[in-house]
């Protein structure tokens, strides 16, 4: 990469362009007396070395598409690379020079000011000035042929093209998408399913236990409410008079309302039968819950992930999501 120049008087040819030096008197006098033009040896002392620029790499247009041709480092070959200038952009192409050549450690690509382009810049966005690739310690000046610009009207057809484009492929792809996110989702509610399956075992004995001890409760109410109306029936009718037990029973009236107070200022609920017996029957199961160390937290983790996985298939499957006319959505919801 580098050549060795001459010093006074010699001429020297490299990138293009020739360098002449000025001469001594002593060698315009050999030169005279040898009846030619002044040239002489660099003396070894004297040497100097001046980089080449390193234009290895070019840009070429074949088929409408940019085509870089790049010497890889390892192997001292060419290798070409098409890129799509649409939909590529510098971190594509970055990617592909590592991946063709593993011996390139860094890889970049500046501005000819020396800033860095981001590897989400487009390829036509890159191809319309010059810049630097630096592959490893090494740096080449890319030259892109010029192209003219597009007017404004072809630039805006330009771009209904790619939009119809990216339509035509999103349509022909849908359905092997639909397909493949559906696996994914099958397979993921297969697996959280797998998860779940032996925690349910053990919370459906547990509910059942709960739910036998809360009948027990339940009926335990009816029978102390049975109890007491027959002994305040005892005591009305046959042992004593009504005139005595009137009292006993509205205190007794007023020590259940009482009750039922308390019941509210403590759970903050009202006394209502069915929401006390889903009280207590929370009391049992969780009581239950502590006896067997069951992972309460991780089951209704798995059960809210089910139910999202589940959401998102019903949403993949519907009707507008596989873009079916409308008379086929009205007989699917017939």
């Amino acid at each position: 990469m580098f050549q060795w120049l001459c010093t006074e008087g010699e001429e020297v040819r490299g990138g293009g362009a020739s360098l002449s030096l000025p001469a001594t008197t002593a060698d315009k006098q050999a030169g005279e007396q040898m009846g030619g033009e002044t040239h002489r040896h660099l003396p070894s002392a004297n040497t100097f070395l001046v980089p080449n620029l390193l234009t290895e790499v070019t840009v070429a247009y074949q088929n409408g598409l940019p085509v870089i041709s790049v010497s890889l480092p390892s192997r001292r070959e060419r290798c070409q690379f098409t890129l799509k200038p649409f939909s590529d952009c510098v971190g594509v192409f970055l990617q592909q020079l590592q991946a063709e050549d593993r011996g390139i450690d860094r890889v970049a690509i500046y501005s000819m000011d020396g800033v860095r382009v981001a590897s989400s810049t487009g390829i036509d966005i890159l191809l319309l000035d010059d810049f630097k690739l630096i592959i490893n310690d090494t740096t080449y000046l890319v030259r892109p042929p010029r192209r003219e610009l597009l007017p404004h009207e072809e630039a805006e057809r330009l771009n209904d093209v790619k939009f119809l484009v990216q339509q035509l492929y999103t349509t022909l792809h849908i359905e092997e998408h639909q397909l493949s996110k559906e696996r994914a989702l099958i397979g993921r509610l297969e697996d959280l399913n797998a998860q779940l399956r032996p925690l349910e075992k053990v919370k459906e004995e547990l509910s059942k236990k709960a739910e036998r001890r809360t009948t027990w409760v339940l009926w335990g109410g009816m029978a102390y409410m049975a109890t007491q109306f027959g002994i305040l029936a005892r005591l009305t009718w046959w042992e004593y008079s009504w005139d005595i037990m009137e009292p006993v029973t509205y205190f007794i009236t007023y020590g259940t309302a009482m009750a039922m107070y308390a019941y509210y200022v403590l759970t903050r609920q009202e006394y209502i039968y069915p929401d006390a017996r889903d009280r207590q029957y929370l009391l049992f199961f969780h009581k239950g819950v502590k006896g067997r160390h069951f992972d309460i937290e991780k089951y209704n983790k798995l059960k809210d992930d089910i139910a999202e996985v589940e959401l998102d298939l019903k949403r993949l499957r519907d009707p507008l999501q596989l873009q079916l006319p409308i008379q086929q959505i009205s007989d699917s919801k017939n």
